[in-house]
Formats: C-alpha cells, structure tokens, sequence
C-alpha cells in the first residue's frame, strides 16, 4: 500500500509540511521514509535547496538518467520552486514504476514555511 495519497488522475501531491514530515526535515533527526528529489536546474539548486535532498534536474530525467543509488527503491517526494516541473518529474517517474509524488508550491512554499533551504556551500541559501 502506498503511503501517499493520489489525485485523481496522476501521481498524489503532498504538502511542504508533509513532506518535511515524511524526508525528516522537519525535525533535528535525518530520518524520514521518503527522499526528497530536487528537480531543478544546476543553477537554482546551487543557489539554495532543502539539506539532505537528492538532485536530479527534470530535463535529465527525460534523457533517461537513473536514479541516485540511495535514492532507489525508495518513496519519493519531488519538489522544484514552484510546483509546475514537480508534477512533470513525478508523472514520469510513477509512469516508470517509482513511488513519486509531488510538493504542492514548490521550494517557494518550503521557504516561506520557515523549513531550511542552504546553498552549494551549506550556508544559508535562496529559492533561484
């Protein structure tokens, strides 16, 4: 049984704040049971992501690129800044066979959630 919930349609969608839940990042703790799956360009996500997400651009993922190994057989939680490539990324991926769903508002919503987002460097980042 999925732990998601899904729409009607396509992949579920799930909150900024469920999501923190499910990849661990709303708690001091790494744990969570899901992987949080970055799907933006190489310049938005060196600018500022969530700590402990996996990156994988959109546009690789429609060139065939695999998953990280530690992000394989794995739930999956796909989030970009707004919630527009999410949805592409996590269309594609349960139509390959993965557990996805998508992050409704994006790395925006995550920010103004007050959640961590931190730059290339871990410092303090920004939603490019």
């Amino acid at each position: 049984m999925s732990i998601f919930r899904r729409v009607r349609g396509g992949p579920g969608r799930v909150s900024v704040r469920e999501a923190a839940t499910r990849t661990g990042h709303d708690s001091e703790q790494s744990g969570g049971d899901a992987v949080l799956l970055d799907v933006r360009e190489s310049y938005e996500w060196q600018a500022g992501h969530a700590p402990r997400a996996v990156h994988l651009s959109l546009s690789a993922l429609f060139a065939g690129a695999g998953m990280p190994p530690h992000a394989q057989a794995r739930p999956l939680i796909v989030i970009c800044r707004s919630g527009d490539r999410s949805r592409q990324a996590a269309e594609l991926l349960v139509a390959r066979g993965s557990e996805a769903v998508d992050v409704i508002g994006g790395m925006r919503d995550w920010a103004e959630a007050g959640l961590p987002v931190v730059d290339i460097r871990g410092q303090d980042g920004m939603v490019a």
